[in-house]
């Protein structure tokens, strides 16, 4: 069936994968896509682009109208929407799907790293293509996604975009955040001279979490470090705007209110996204364990009991398993995965360097998740690839530019831009 909205139909589409490419007479899961075109050019022969989200563990932008990069997209292309292997409305791995022991579980979730996605967009791609070749935008992770396709199976690609997302070939979970925190601290900084008062407003409610018992919404207890973690929204265009909006009605008299409450929540509870949370370490593991790298280099200045207290970023750690709902059911099997030591490579850098698939990529100067000196040295690394340098914008520059980002990646690509 496909759905008409302003300026774009889609169609939905279901394929089913080896949930283990190396048994594909294995047991098997559902991988869900939903393709978008012009409906004034259904019937025409369009190049694919598969669009590659962001996460790990984040399900494909569910579109209202042909708006943004896709808008853009759409005047030349027929795109794919994926949901990566256990998000959205592919098999789902949530808290209230999980099932078998914590062992049964580690082993399960070792099959939703990059390397498995690729042999998925494969399998689709032969299904909707046949031996066309097409092309892929990887926003963040999915440009980690990228790489590794690039990695893996280069003949089926035409051209690669990639925003925010080039990812350090040999870096360790160590390596990205000894980087990170430092990149969090400016961003932090930053805010707090944009918004004077925040910070206070942060300590009184830190002091008043330390003296009371407070719930959120679902039950769960509202800790100092989780409000910490409401900091992950700062590396996005708008994310100090709404942390300080939050933090502004945070109180209803001498009581946190409701509404900021459910805010916090919903930020910071990885309902809708637990694979985030439970794979994010193991997307830098080629081979070392992470053992929970950014619990292990958390700075002083970002304790709980500091003052001024300072919000934290993309970073998970142990503690989450157990204090947040949706992802208690992961506890057991996420220890396993910090400490697994024989994780596969997701990369070949000869083959990498040997790599003739055009590629376009966007760093993102100050990005806040992505470090930029890391990106550029697996630039450097990858033949074919031309990088655009910008601190235009933020991390999510390809979603708020109008359609602007991912024109000047495929004019590099055309050819209109030099490197």
């Amino acid at each position: 069936m496909t759905v008409l909205l302003p300026g774009v139909a889609l169609t939905d589409h279901v394929f089913t994968v080896p949930l283990d490419h190396a048994d594909p007479g294995g047991p098997t899961i559902e991988v869900f896509a939903r393709e978008a075109v012009d409906p004034a050019k259904q019937d025409q022969d369009l190049p694919w682009l598969l669009f590659l989200q962001g996460g790990p563990g984040g399900k494909a932008p569910r579109p209202v109208a042909a708006d943004g990069w896709l808008g853009h997209a759409l005047k030349t292309h027929r795109v794919l929407l994926l949901d990566q292997r256990g998000t959205g409305r592919s098999t789902p791995l949530t808290a209230r799907t999980v099932a078998g022991t914590d062992t049964e579980l580690a082993a399960r979730l070792r099959h939703f790293r990059a390397d498995a996605i690729v042999a998925d967009a494969e399998l689709i791609r032969r299904e909707l293509c046949g031996d066309r070749q097409w092309e892929t935008l990887g926003q963040s992770y999915g440009g980690f996604v990228t790489l590794t396709y690039l990695s893996r199976a280069p003949e089926g690609l035409k051209a690669c975009y990639v925003t925010g997302g080039l990812a350090g070939l040999d870096a360790t979970a160590d390596d990205v955040y000894s980087r990170t925190y430092p990149r969090v601290r400016e961003k932090v900084d930053r805010y707090f001279a944009r918004y004077p008062g925040d910070s206070a407003r942060l300590d009184a409610i830190a002091a008043h979490l330390r003296r009371e018992k407070v719930e959120l919404p679902d039950g769960d207890v509202l800790t100092v470090r989780r409000l910490q973690s409401m900091g992950l929204c700062l590396g996005m265009s708008d994310g100090a705007e709404y942390l300080h909006w939050v933090l502004e009605e945070a109180w209803n008299g001498e009581r946190l209110s409701d509404l900021f409450l459910y805010e916090v929540m919903m930020a910071t509870g990885f309902v809708g996204n637990p694979l985030y949370a439970v794979l994010h370490e193991s997307i830098y593991a080629q081979g070392a364990s992470t053992a929970w790298a950014a619990h292990r280099l958390l700075p002083e200045e970002f304790a709980e009991e500091a003052e001024p207290l300072l919000p934290t970023g993309e970073m998970i750690y142990p503690w989450m398993f157990d204090e947040i709902a949706a992802l208690r059911p992961f506890r057991g099997a996420a220890e396993m995965l910090a400490a697994a030591s024989d994780w596969p490579a997701l990369y070949d850098p000869v083959r990498l360097a040997a790599n003739r698939v055009p590629v376009a990529a966007a760093v993102y100067y100050d990005d806040m998740y992505v470090d930029e000196g890391l990106s550029m040295r697996t630039a450097r690394a990858v033949g074919n690839v031309r990088t655009w340098v910008t601190n235009e914008w933020e991390h999510d520059g390809v979603r708020v530019s109008g359609g602007q980002v991912l024109a000047r990646l495929m004019d590099t690509v055309n050819g209109v831009h030099g490197s």
